[in-house]
């Protein structure tokens, strides 16, 4: 968007860059929990795994017709239907392995939607839906759970992969047919159908309760899946299919805790819980209503734009004074591009300060020629967010302005304004206007209350919520799990170079036989880029998601994870992920849409073709991808807000220069989440950083909410601020220790805080159980220890 500096508005232009290429529009993302349904169920399958389609029809029509004559499926009715289920899910408990396994593809067709009776990809999704819910109404899932569990532990199955020089997809085909169905299972029912019947609702609520409960071996069933991850890792069960296994971890926490949208909904019922006033806006609603911001220049744009403004300045030269903003209007070398002026000169764009003359520009001026009103984008009126201001920011305020008007401090006292000039009445009555108080600092103050107090400060109810559970389930091994995801994330990274040591995630893509044909090595690597993208969207949500609800539920259980995800060095590796040409990773095209299920299912099949596998789809951008960076950068945030020491990684790993290509994404939300993470470091970037990035400054000032008195832009008194941040986090560590050890560990309560029974009487009327062996020696006893021991009795007296 071009400032039109004669209307002051805005007008949606195709512009140029460097290379004389269009500059691409905004992209028409839409931020949410998942991708569209179909998406979702196509990225469970690798296109390796087609062939199976057939194969699981064929082993649930073997079934049907030894039961069913003449008839198909979508003929039967209901109590039809609900007895074949039955059937299938007796046929499940046998003890012959190869039985079991046509029993569970017979299943898993189902689930599929017994797409061979569909006609079209609706059809296919209609039969699944109503095939879930009445394979989960028998007590398929509970099966399955078992099942999956015996796999887990099967060491002959272990040992054998951990044997192979090579692992691929026929060594993990009873896990991926499990997984799969309790994919399908999870991701059809977390979606709630306006249509759907008032049974299969109390179902789906039943399910939700269950799959967070601590039903299945006595823990919810994400910390079986999170199980399989460290065991993956460890090396000890390589022919684990890592990215069902992940799919269905992000979909169960995602189902059992709830997305962005319940998470909203929380945290207004938790502010209200505790008197809080209510948030100042929706946060997604503000994002999703923001446009993208012009990417910076990059370094060949500022080359050929300083040979550019030469020759304009020497034209300008040669004009009379009169006539230069006309000049300037027709100019042939102006940029038109807002990137094309370097950044130390981005002053000079301001449409404000740039109508220096109206008289005299009024007089010379052409007049304006009219746009149509469909091109016009009004200017905002205002900034996005509402400032915010915190308790300690008004403390620090009002000490450094009584040390300096009067001379002495009174420390956190925040009301006594006695002797100071007017106008810091008003700077603090402004403050307070804008003060806000989150749920993380009550939770603070009370976990402090509680430390001190133990035993006068009664009871804490803790509200056992999906998300308390599963902290529960998870923190015995939650450092574990953190190396674990990490590790795997940082094996799916496109920065990443293949090394000997490095873990093998592609044990549910890979086929037996390997390609033969350029084309069928066109089509696995483009299926092995694909899985690599799905597994670090799964990681990426899985951990955001977390983050988020831990944060909810209670501080230092947000904190805990974040620490161990610190100490497992997840700032460089996201650093690392975003080091690469993050466009052409989001415009990435590793799919091949006729393959994708349901598609593939229900036409047939053209014949693939070089061209159509380069050509790929039409779209503007990956969904995924753009979706895993958005975040990997949220994730970033959460890591670095408020902490001094992380910040300063941030710096140290020279991340501004890798932030700032990522702003070349037109995306406004994405944008949004880069900006947090330069503002919180500009001030340590050095004031020439600053002066030569001023469009990427005014940029974080239109987007980013306001701390009112945070000096971000200037870095002032940077050297009397010497933060000791291994004490930071040390002290932080101590904290969650302690909070994990009270609220946690009820086994080993601190014996100096247990009642001791101080009467004489009933000390020595209790009954003490003696053992065997000392009742038969007594008189041993008594002679060795009282008899034979002299006893000073004046020295005890004393």
């Amino acid at each position: 968007m071009l400032p039109n500096k004669s209307r002051g508005e805005f007008t949606r232009n195709p512009r140029k860059d460097s290379e004389g290429l269009c500059e691409s529009p905004d992209l028409e993302f839409e931020y949410a929990d998942t991708d569209k349904w179909a998406a979702e169920l196509s990225e469970l399958y690798s296109y390796t795994e087609g062939p199976e389609f057939a194969l699981n029809r064929k082993c649930f029509e073997v079934e049907f017709r030894a039961h069913v004559a003449d008839k198909k499926w979508t003929e039967l009715d209901a109590a039809q239907h609900r007895a074949h289920a039955m059937r299938l899910l007796d046929s499940l408990e046998v003890i012959a392995r190869e039985k079991r396994l046509k029993v569970a593809r017979a299943i898993l067709y189902m689930a599929q939607g017994t797409f061979a009776e569909c006609s079209s990809e609706a059809e296919v999704q209609h039969w699944m839906r109503y095939n879930i819910f009445l394979l989960l109404d028998v007590g398929t899932f509970s099966a399955l759970v078992e099942l999956l569990n015996m796999e887990i532990d099967n060491s002959a199955a272990c040992s054998s992969a951990v044997r192979k020089p090579a692992i691929s997809l026929a060594d993990s085909t009873d896990l991926r047919v499990l997984l799969n169905i309790m994919y399908l299972m999870v991701e059809t029912i977390q979606k709630d159908d306006p249509a759907d019947k008032p049974e299969w609702k109390i179902i789906r609520e039943t399910f939700r309760a269950e799959l967070g409960s601590p039903l299945f071996n006595n823990e919810p069933i994400s910390v079986m899946l999170f199980s399989m991850v460290t065991k993956f890792c460890s090396g000890h069960a390589p022919h684990f299919p890592m990215k069902k296994v992940l799919l269905l971890l992000w979909k169960s926490i995602l189902f059992t805790l709830g997305g962005f949208e319940q998470l909203q909904s929380i945290k207004v019922h938790k502010r209200e819980e505790l008197g809080l006033p209510p948030l100042p806006e929706d946060s997604i609603r503000v994002i999703r209503s923001m446009r993208a911001a012009s990417p910076p220049a990059s370094a060949s744009d500022l080359i050929e734009q300083q040979q550019k403004r030469a020759r304009r300045e020497h034209k300008v030269a040669l004009i009379k004074q009169d006539n230069l903003d006309a000049f300037n209007e027709k100019d042939p070398y102006k940029a038109d591009d807002s990137r094309e002026d370097e950044d130390d000169n981005d002053d000079n764009d301001n449409s404000i300060e740039a109508e220096t003359f109206p008289l005299e520009r009024d007089e010379v001026m052409p007049p304006p020629i009219p746009h149509p009103p469909s091109e016009r984008v009004s200017f905002p009126k205002g900034l996005p967010w509402a400032p915010k201001v915190r308790e300690k920011d008004i403390e620090n305020f009002l000490e450094s302005s009584r040390s300096k008007f009067i001379g002495y401090t009174l420390g956190s006292d925040t009301d006594t304004v006695v002797g100071l000039p007017r106008p810091i009445h008003e700077s603090i009555k402004t403050l307070k206007q804008h003060k806000y108080v989150s749920i993380a600092e009550i939770q603070i103050i009370k976990e402090e209350e509680f430390q001190k107090t133990p035993l006068s400060g009664g009871e804490e109810e803790v509200d056992m919520s999906s998300t308390e559970l599963l902290y529960q389930g998870i923190l015995p091994s939650l450092p574990q799990y953190m190396i674990a995801l990490l590790k795997i994330l940082l094996a799916a990274a496109p920065t990443s170079k293949a090394k000997t040591d490095s873990i093998n995630i592609l044990a549910d893509v890979l086929p037996e036989e390997m390609p033969t044909t350029v084309l069928q090595s066109m089509k696995l690597g483009v299926d092995v880029n694909r899985h690599k993208e799905i597994i670090v969207k799964a990681i990426s949500a899985i951990l955001l998601l977390l983050l988020k609800h831990f944060k909810l539920n209670h501080i230092y259980q947000f904190e805990y994870m974040a620490q161990h995800l610190v100490f497992a060095n997840c700032i460089p590796l996201i650093l690392k992920f975003f080091n690469q040409n993050i466009m052409s990773y989001i415009t990435a095209k590793n799919s091949i849409s006729v393959l994708d299920f349901p598609y593939c299912v229900v036409h047939e099949l053209p014949e693939l073709t070089a061209e159509s596998l380069e050509a790929g789809d039409n779209n503007q951008f990956c969904w995924r991808n753009l979706f895993s960076c958005i975040n990997l950068l949220r994730i970033l945030n959460k890591l670095t807000k408020w902490k001094h020491s992380r910040t300063m990684m941030l710096v140290v790993f020279k991340s501004a220069p890798i932030l700032k290509r990522a702003l070349k994404v037109k995306q406004a939300m994405m944008q949004l989440y880069v900006l947090k993470l330069l503002k919180v470091q500009t001030k340590y970037l050095g004031r020439q950083w600053r002066k030569s990035n001023m469009k990427t400054m005014s940029a974080i000032y239109q987007k980013v909410r306001h701390r009112l008195n945070d000096d971000w832009a200037y870095g002032n008194d940077l050297d009397a601020r010497p933060w000791d941040f291994q004490a930071e986090e040390c002290a932080l560590r101590a904290n969650i220790e302690r909070f994990n050890s009270r609220r946690y560990e009820k086994s080993h309560t601190n014996p100096d805080f247990l009642p001791v029974d101080n009467c004489l009487q009933s000390v020595l009327g209790q009954r003490v159980d003696l053992p065997e062996d000392f009742q038969m020696n007594y008189d041993l006893w008594l002679e060795r220890e009282v008899f034979s021991k002299p006893i000073s009795w004046e020295e005890l007296l004393q």
